[in-house]
């Protein structure tokens, strides 16, 4: 296995000593260059602690030998595209720790969203509702069926939370769902241009 620490260290803006400062407990910049260069073996407790020092999902840490990774080979300035210095790894970033996502597929353009996109939701629980106001929401109702859109209003009553949810697009009216379980606050927006 290669890992793709450096990759990922390198698009955060990070050194060695910053990462070696972040990891619990603290480290020195010349072990997690050799945990980079596979000099030192990287075992699942490394894995563990350079990933929450990089705030990643210890699985974007390692890459098989034979993969096809997409990379970084050019960046945007004012001045306009330039070639990087060397070519990176480019890692898809959707969070970190133990938070779960869900995602769903834009079939049909609505809003702002067209069709072919993918939305990363982070999942929250009822008592997080309270800053997914004025965000896009994904919320299950009975039956599998799910609501998308910003969230409006909130109350809270003796028998859980109520939301209102305004779909996108001209014209939709809102939408007020009973007690959801769960909400998936829009994060990561992947769209093909």
């Amino acid at each position: 296995m290669i890992n793709r620490i450096r990759d990922i260290r390198r698009q955060k803006g990070f050194t060695l000593a910053d990462v070696a400062a972040r990891c619990d407990p603290p480290t020195t910049a010349q072990t997690i260059g050799r945990l980079e260069t596979g000099m030192r073996s990287l075992s699942l407790v490394w894995m563990n602690r350079i990933a929450a020092a990089l705030a990643v999902d210890p699985q974007v840490l390692v890459k098989p030998d034979q993969s096809v990774q997409p990379s970084f080979v050019a960046r945007l300035t004012a001045s306009g595209a330039e070639a990087m210095t060397r070519p990176m790894d480019a890692v898809l970033e959707i969070g970190s720790g133990n938070a779960r996502f869900v995602v769903m597929a834009v079939e049909v353009s609505a809003g702002d969203y067209r069709s072919g996109d993918q939305v990363w939701l982070r999942q929250i629980e009822p008592e997080d509702f309270a800053r997914a106001l004025n965000r896009d929401v994904l919320a299950p109702r009975p039956g599998g069926r799910f609501v998308f859109g910003r969230m409006i209003d909130r109350a809270e009553g003796p028998n859980g939370d109520r939301i209102a949810v305004l779909p996108p697009g001209a014209g939709q009216r809102q939408i007020i769902i009973d007690h959801p379980v769960w909400l998936g606050i829009a994060e990561t927006l992947v769209r093909q241009i």
